[in-house]
């Protein structure tokens, strides 16, 4: 059963904020205001309907001693006891406490790892895989950093995702992937494993992280390209190395200027994520098994060509459909992986 007590605290905030927005507001506070009202919203949409079925259960069940009204209350008792798990499931998941990073764009960063070149080509599967992925959603995927190599693979790729509830799904990309198949470098026919990183990173603003310029240090170098029309003559390139902690960003656009926005917007967006990390670690040590923690050096998934097949290690699920996969067909594992992290929250959270 669901607390009452509590649903009722909700309400009664709901309709604050709501009576707060229509009249009386300070300027400095709508914005505030709107965003805790937008997600109270859907919370209070479904305690009205959990205590809306509640009330006919109890109507009906008091129907029950009355004879004229016996038959209709017995029809109707079990087809409202039958919706009641749902429903109470439903609330539960919306009673959850939310990842205000949830509604955040994403910086999207892939690396090769371990493999070489084909380490290099499976990194730019893996970008076509998002891109695809990305376009299917209606967001809007923008390459901020590519570096490639001489077979067209990626050395490195950092991107900025935007649109509805993209970190809240892409965060569980984030680790090792393996990939086990023939590379085209492979003369010899035999399977070879390699492995590109993917870290998800909500988008942090300026108000989320103060960078005093006394702690970075800027250097404007010569883009490196693939050669010909694509090396850059001018030192437009941009590398901010933030002293305190030794992260280093590199921007490599035609425009200085262009170049140190984007390293910036990298480097806030890197730091970001270092205090959640940290926040996190502290306030769930014993919660290693949850599939959100965003643990970068953790293998999890392979995708094995030869079978046709993608595991996700995290929750043992194997999907015979990796064409479909790399071509952006994301949904099942990401809802999968959704549904694992909401159960692991609610067994926490005892309700």
């Amino acid at each position: 059963m669901v607390p009452l007590d509590r649903l009722q605290q909700i309400t009664e905030r709901f309709e604050f904020l709501e009576a707060k927005m229509a009249g009386g507001a300070e300027a400095g506070e709508i914005a505030d205001l709107a965003r805790e009202y937008a997600e109270l919203k859907p919370v209070v949409g479904e305690i009205a309907e959990y205590r809306q079925l509640l009330d006919d259960i109890s109507e009906a069940e008091a129907m029950l001693a009355d004879a004229e009204m016996r038959a209709l209350a017995e029809d109707e008792l079990p087809v409202l006891k039958e919706r009641l798990p749902e429903v109470e499931q439903s609330l539960r998941l919306a009673l959850l406490p939310k990842d205000a990073a949830d509604a955040r764009p994403a910086i999207l960063e892939i690396r090769p790892g371990t493999g070489g070149e084909e380490a290099a080509l499976f990194a730019g599967d893996l970008l076509r895989m998002y891109q695809r992925y990305a376009e299917a959603r209606g967001w809007k995927l923008d390459i901020l950093e590519q570096a490639e190599t001489e077979l067209g693979g990626i050395k490195e790729l950092v991107a900025n995702v935007r649109g509805e509830g993209v970190f809240a799904r892409l965060k569980y990309e984030s680790g090792v992937h393996r990939v086990q198949r023939v590379p085209a470098t492979e003369s010899g026919g035999r399977i070879h494993t390699s492995a590109a990183t993917v870290a998800v990173l909500p988008e942090a603003e300026e108000v989320d992280i103060d960078i005093p310029a006394t702690d970075i240090r800027i250097d404007t170098m010569r883009a490196s390209g693939a050669g010909g029309q694509h090396v850059n003559t001018t030192d437009s390139a941009v590398r901010i190395t933030h002293i305190p902690t030794g992260i280093v960003v590199t921007s490599s656009e035609k425009s200085q200027h262009q170049n140190r926005a984007i390293a910036m917007q990298v480097l806030r967006t890197r730091l970001y994520d270092a205090e959640r990390q940290r926040a996190e670690a502290e306030r769930a040590a014993d919660r290693k098994s949850q599939v959100g923690s965003g643990d970068r050096s953790e293998r999890i998934r392979t995708y094995n060509f030869p079978q046709g097949r993608m595991t996700d290690h995290r929750i043992n699920l194997t999907l015979y459909k990796l064409d479909q996969v790399m071509q952006g067909d994301l949904d099942e594992v990401i809802d999968a992986l959704i549904a694992d992290d909401q159960a692991a929250k609610l067994a926490e959270s005892g309700m």
